[in-house]
């Protein structure tokens, strides 16, 4: 028996070893000496590509320490989009900023508490898309009032209402059919999330979305009748908003910025506009807003292959560490041989 125990633990911690948080270390930059945690697993919009890409381009271009946490396959250690397994979630501890986009997640105690500890010291916060919809726990779990439908008045509507302003409330336009125009708020146009940001377009459709009194709308959407930048608008859908900025106030009574938008799919992240407004975004949210310039780099760092909208080859069997360094491709084509 005792063998056996011994065995377990070796297996336990070499699996333990190889399902490592990816991290991205700056050298130079604003950011350096903040550490942003990223995490990625939902099932539809390739969180796991669009995560890697931003952290790189925080990390490398402007100095922060960003760590990426995905869904991963526990007997493999391989990412698997929208799996209820992260582990990793105690580098929040450190962490300046939570940069979420999830789905329906049903985390195990160990990797929920750290993400609920970070809220209640009023960590700050940026979500993407399915984010508003990040947690799914059943009545009687001890993080049910997280869920995207909890009902209680004390925390209505769940993470997604209550920290990011919004909970899943349904699509306003069909995925692969209408893509969608971000309109910049006239009223909002001086907001340090939007200095340089121009000619928003997302590739993915539209969600309803009615912020939480309190939140300050930055762009509106504007569904589109077609797949390209210039299509026309949807004459039947009104815009709706599309990103928002606001404050949570914690439980221990601190409260934390946060930025929130419907968008986000890793193909949305080829325009320069929207890149360029969540990179700003993970800025503000920590407080360096006067570190913000117009023309600041947001380039890809290493090969960027997004996959969201098709028609581009995607390996896999991807484990974290294949995305390690500044040079691999995001997303790996083929997988290298071990």
């Amino acid at each position: 028996m005792k063998q056996l125990i011994t065995l377990v633990a070796v297996a336990f911690s070499a699996f333990t070893a190889s399902a490592a948080p990816l991290v991205y270390e700056g050298t130079e930059g604003p950011g350096k000496g903040k550490h942003i945690v990223f995490i990625a697993s939902d099932p539809e919009y390739k969180s796991e590509e669009a995560l890697p890409a931003l952290a790189r381009i925080l990390a490398k271009h402007h100095g922060f320490k960003c760590t990426v946490l995905f869904g991963v396959d526990p007997t493999t250690g391989q990412i698997k989009p929208g799996n209820s397994n992260i582990p990793g979630t105690e580098a929040l501890a450190s962490a300046d900023l939570l940069f979420i986009f999830t789905r329906f997640q049903d985390l195990p105690a160990a990797q929920m508490q750290p993400i609920v500890d970070y809220l209640h010291r009023g960590g700050p916060v940026v979500g993407l898309r399915t984010a508003t919809h990040a947690f799914q726990y059943p009545k009687g779990s001890p993080f049910a009032k997280y869920d995207h439908g909890y009902k209680g008045d004390e925390f209505k509507g769940g993470f997604g209402r209550q920290v990011l302003g919004e909970t899943w409330v349904g699509h306003y336009g069909p995925n692969h059919k209408s893509s969608t125009r971000l309109d910049i708020v006239p009223a909002q146009a001086a907001h340090p999330v939007l200095i340089g940001v121009k000619d928003m377009w997302a590739q993915i459709g539209a969600y309803n979305a009615y912020p939480i009194e309190g939140s300050a709308v930055l762009a509106m959407a504007q569904p589109l009748a077609g797949m390209k930048p210039d299509s026309p608008p949807d004459a039947t859908k009104k815009p709706m908003p599309g990103a928002w900025v606001r404050t949570y106030k914690s439980e221990s009574g601190k409260e934390g910025r946060v930025f929130a938008s419907t968008y986000g799919a890793s193909d949305d992240l080829l325009n320069e506009g929207f890149r360029r407004m969540v990179v700003n975004a993970a800025f503000w949210a920590v407080g360096l807003e006067a570190a913000i310039k117009p023309d600041a780099d947001i380039s890809f760092v290493g090969p960027f292959r997004p996959t969201w909208n098709g028609g581009t080859k995607r390996a896999a069997g991807v484990k974290p560490e294949d995305l390690a360094g500044w040079d691999t491709p995001i997303w790996p084509e083929t997988r290298a041989s071990k």
